[in-house]
């Protein structure tokens, strides 16, 4: 049975209209939390090429959500990187936001050994 977390990832990735492919919901609901994770900066960086500044705030925000602030400090930091990526688009320097987020999805693919 899948987790409430890749149930939401499989409707965020694909959208919630229920139109989602049967092979790709299923893909989506066997994948760990921490490749939920790398898939979400992976939509990040996907949306800023686009220059999808909704998706890109939308991904920000859910990246801020799923902060485990039971670790007080390392979390603390990540929202503060999160937000100035959301000043960055804001003020129009999206590729400043890109090039932390791609570090910050190298350093994580690391951490998890994937990829």
């Amino acid at each position: 049975m899948p987790t409430p977390a890749q149930q939401l990832a499989a409707r965020k990735l694909y959208g919630g209209d229920g139109n989602v492919p049967s092979y790709l919901d299923q893909e989506v609901l066997t994948w760990s939390p921490e490749k939920i994770t790398l898939k979400t900066y992976d939509l990040f960086i996907v949306s800023c090429k686009r220059n999808d500044v909704s998706r890109m705030n939308r991904v920000l925000i859910e990246l801020m959500g799923a902060l485990n602030f039971e670790y007080e400090e390392s979390s603390t930091r990540l929202y503060r990187l999160y937000e100035y990526c959301q000043r960055c688009i804001t003020q129009k320097k999206s590729d400043e936001a890109l090039k932390i987020m791609q570090e910050l999805r190298n350093t994580w693919a690391v951490a998890f050994n994937l990829e």
